[in-house]
């Protein structure tokens, strides 16, 4: 499956890809070390998280991140 990550919030790509995880919010947090709230709190907006923690959570859910410079 594959999206343009420009047309979403960051809370929202966190969710996106937890779901392509078919994990609960538990289960997810359990995989990067974080709890069940730190992860709501991210996807709520409520918290934010690092740039290398996101790339740390992609690596581990074989996610690709792929950046692509537009024409103008």
């Amino acid at each position: 499956m594959k999206f343009v990550a420009n047309n979403y919030k960051s809370t929202e790509i966190i969710r996106i890809i937890r779901e392509w995880s078919e994990l609960n919010q538990t289960e997810f947090g359990k995989t990067i070390n974080r709890s069940r709230d730190s992860i709501n709190n991210i996807e709520n907006g409520r918290n934010r998280m690092f740039l290398n923690d996101f790339l740390d959570m992609c690596n581990k859910h074989n996610i690709k991140i792929t950046i692509e410079k537009t024409k103008n």
